[in-house]
């Protein structure tokens, strides 16, 4: 299956990451969606249809933790799954995540499993079939 995902991060290089370990965790067909802080990743969801937005917490002109306020505000972005993925591992700072509106919340550094269970989580569905020989050769025309 395939989605539509915003990867929201002031760090060039950690979009680049996220990318690579949403591609090596089976959703290389995917379409990534890339914004350097909170504004830009609003603009884009007024512009564009996304699945889910994976955001990190400390970003310049507009934080992680205020785009899931601004997000959760708007009727029709309201129901897109937020993930946060930040170096804040204190309890009391995912909790106000939690609080806030977030999916879910993922510290840096993650793996290719960990992203894939929250999608799957939130999306419902895996990225691939699990027997990539699933064709109708059983089947008699």
């Amino acid at each position: 299956m395939s989605y539509s995902i915003l990867i929201v991060d002031d760090s060039l290089p950690m979009r680049s990451v996220i990318k690579r370990t949403l591609k090596t965790a089976g959703y290389a067909g995917s379409k990534f969606h890339d914004a350097a802080n909170g504004k830009e990743a609003l603009d884009l969801l007024k512009n564009r249809w996304i699945d889910m937005v994976m955001t990190d917490y400390n970003m310049p002109v507009m934080n992680g933790l205020e785009l899931i306020l601004a997000i959760k505000k708007e009727e029709i972005l309201k129901d897109i799954p937020v993930v946060v993925i930040s170096t804040e591992g204190n309890a009391a700072k995912i909790k106000e995540f939690m609080d806030s509106g977030a999916a879910g919340y993922i510290t840096k550094p993650f793996t290719p499993e960990t992203i894939r269970d929250l999608i799957i989580k939130f999306l419902g569905e895996t990225s691939y079939d699990e027997d990539p020989d699933d064709s109708d050769d059983d089947f008699d025309f």
